[in-house]
């Protein structure tokens, strides 16, 4: 028996796709907004794909509609322009897309309108294409806010002026000691697992992500034409293009910052988490407040398991506004067990990838856990992300 609550998050998050696609012009449904994004039509593609292959594939054993498109699909970030020229017209995709998705919910829902399969113990995979759809539909609404970022003209004037604010101490401090990683079972992903224990240094986590109005700091100090702040690989990448702020970030005709969002131009809240960085930009930012900020010598951004740890033990503010870039690349925990089907693994750990933490804004709500891990190439400045420091511990109250 599938758990409902399973079949209810997974028809949300159908549903959220669908509208966003149909909410677009025909014209823009194949279109790219962004050098970093596909296109929605193919986003929705994708998301019809990893259930046709990963249910009516390997669950069903019904490998003809996947197999049809395969080589359109079988993409799990970037694929060819080209793949725009063969997708069908809006409608075609929209009623393909919801015809499979109904099919799929109604055999779901039914005894014995699927067979038993180890992937349904516990209705896992069914909350597993809830999570993976999850994360096509924040690429989504990211091909919505560049779509929002073509279209604006300019005309914008900002209300409420972001002033610049240096960063500041406001930390806690996590002992050293053996803590625990990783997730024990349960709807989770493989990477998640197996749990473990690790030894951790002591360290000052900030409990808040880097704000909008930090980031304004500096941006003001040539934070963005001041090399020694970069690494080497964060200084190539920042001069091969034009980049100067956060991603969706413009001025004004006053040359006062505001953002694009999904909706159009809004101001910067000062004390909202940066997001639209990039990892180089993070580690930039945390260089750079590493000299600047009070108290904040030492700064760089956190390891995935410092992000953790803090978070278990309830000492982060403002997680899951923004994710947040952490120091390490993805990596398999010792004793991790590949999936049997590599598309079952969202991040593989074979690839130069950057670990992300915490979920952002538009996340669904089974990504919003303390072990979910995330990754993006480290140039990738789409992934709605932003940076949270850690420091040196200082001496402890007792010593």
């Amino acid at each position: 028996m599938i758990d409902p609550l399973s079949l209810g998050a997974l028809a949300s998050v159908q549903n959220l796709l669908l509208q966003l696609v149909e909410s677009l012009p025909a014209r823009d449904c194949k279109r790219r907004f962004d050098e970093a994004l596909p296109s929605a039509g193919w986003l929705l593609g994708r998301a019809v794909y990893l259930e046709l292959h990963l249910l009516r594939n390997i669950v069903i054993g019904d490998d003809d509609l996947a197999t049809r498109v395969r080589h359109l699909f079988d993409a799990s970030e970037r694929p060819a322009a080209s793949v725009d020229d063969e997708l069908p017209p809006q409608d075609h995709l929209l009623n393909w897309a919801a015809q499979v998705f109904d099919e799929h919910l109604a055999r779901l829902a039914n005894p014995g309108g699927v067979p038993d399969h180890p992937l349904l113990d516990d209705s896992w995979l069914v909350w597993h294409l809830a999570q993976r759809l999850g994360l096509v539909y924040e690429r989504l609404l990211a091909v919505l806010n560049a779509r929002s970022a073509d279209r604006e003209r300019g005309e914008y004037r900002v209300g409420s002026v972001l002033d610049p604010r240096l960063p500041h101490d406001d930390t806690c401090r996590i002992e050293q000691g053996h803590y625990r990683i990783g997730a024990r079972g349960g709807a989770v992903m493989p990477n998640e697992r197996p749990p473990q224990v690790v030894e951790l240094n002591a360290f000052r986590i900030a409990r808040r992500p880097v704000s909008n109005a930090e980031y304004l700091a500096f941006i003001d100090d040539g934070g963005y034409a001041t090399a020694g702040w970069w690494d080497d690989v964060g200084w190539h990448w920042r001069t091969q293009g034009v980049v100067a702020a956060p991603w969706q970030w413009r001025r004004d005709a006053d040359d006062h910052w505001y953002e694009v969002g999904l909706n159009g131009a809004v101001d910067l809240h000062p004390d909202a988490p940066v997001a639209g960085l990039s990892a180089h930009e993070a580690r930039a930012f945390a260089a750079w407040a590493a000299g600047r900020g009070d108290g904040l010598s030492g700064a760089v951004p956190q390891h995935e398991f410092q992000w953790e740890v803090a978070a278990r033990l309830g000492e982060l503010t403002d997680a899951g506004r923004s994710w947040e870039w952490c120091a390490n690349a993805i990596h398999a925990y010792p004793a991790y067990e590949p999936p049997d089907d590599p598309s079952l693994e969202p991040c593989a750990c074979d690839r130069d990838l950057i670990a992300l933490r915490g979920g952002c804004l538009h996340s669904q709500p089974g990504i919003r856990r303390t072990t979910f891990r995330y990754c993006a190439e480290a140039g990738d400045r789409t992934r709605f992300a932003g940076v949270r420091l850690v420091m040196p511990p200082g001496k402890a109250i007792w010593e």
